[in-house]
């Protein structure tokens, strides 16, 4: 309830807690021991639809929306996503080419839940499962909500609420799909992935397409991972 007060009474609160909220369990995966990094993610994912729950009735530009668009850029971006690659091309790479990193002594810890419970077992599937539905119908909201309803509006004016959602200016549409590429591990795939959403929602001045677009890629890339054991995307 009085969650429900502090986003009606703030629309940035509304736009932006939520996706600072889930950020911030994010960072706590793994730093409880190894298996906290998916005790966390089933948290996090949990928290998150307790979070939507709360802040949908104050976004009301948020609602999903199906539409041929949608779908092709979902599944473009999907292949863009597994089909990009190349040395400078993540972030683990990128800093370590430009010197700004060195070559860690041993590989980066991969999201892998039969490695830590067993392939196949009961915890590994629970943890495929929530994975899968979480990055599919819980991140898609939280981010394009922060994303293009707000910062977005939000570096063109920040009176943001001012600015329609169809309305394209060139440098928050440049900086909002640099800060959502660089958001993700695989940078360069990510800048793609947000200027496509964010084309979607300045579309129809809605973020209903942006949404189903993205849970199309994270639903496809979660089945990629999982059926070709491609963990480094998660």
């Amino acid at each position: 309830m009085l969650l429900k007060k502090f986003f009606a009474g703030s629309p940035t609160a509304a736009r932006v807690a939520p996706f600072l909220i889930f950020l911030a369990l994010t960072s706590l995966q793994g730093q409880l021991g190894p298996a906290s990094a998916y005790w966390v993610y089933f948290a996090k994912t949990l928290v998150g639809i307790w979070l939507l729950w709360e802040m949908l009735p104050f976004v009301l530009e948020a609602r999903w929306a199906f539409s041929g668009p949608a779908v092709a850029v979902g599944v473009g971006i999907f292949a863009v996503w597994v089909g990009v690659s190349g040395e400078w091309t993540t972030q683990n790479s990128l800093w370590v080419k430009l010197g700004l990193s060195h070559a860690p002594d041993k590989p980066a810890t991969v999201w892998n839940p039969n490695e830590q419970f067993g392939s196949g077992s009961a915890l590994a599937w629970l943890f495929v499962v929530t994975r899968v539905l979480g990055s599919t119908l819980v991140v898609p909201p939280l981010e394009e909500t922060f994303y293009r309803s707000f910062l977005y509006r939000y570096i063109a004016n920040q009176n943001f609420l001012s600015v329609p959602l169809n309305r394209f200016v060139p440098v928050p549409f440049l900086a909002t799909a640099v800060v959502f590429g660089f958001s993700h591990n695989e940078w360069l795939a990510g800048i793609c992935c947000g200027a496509a959403y964010q084309w979607l929602a300045l579309r129809q001045g809605r973020l209903g397409e942006a949404m189903t677009a993205h849970a199309i890629t994270n639903f496809l890339l979660g089945v990629w991972v999982v059926t070709r054991g491609a963990w480094q995307f998660w």
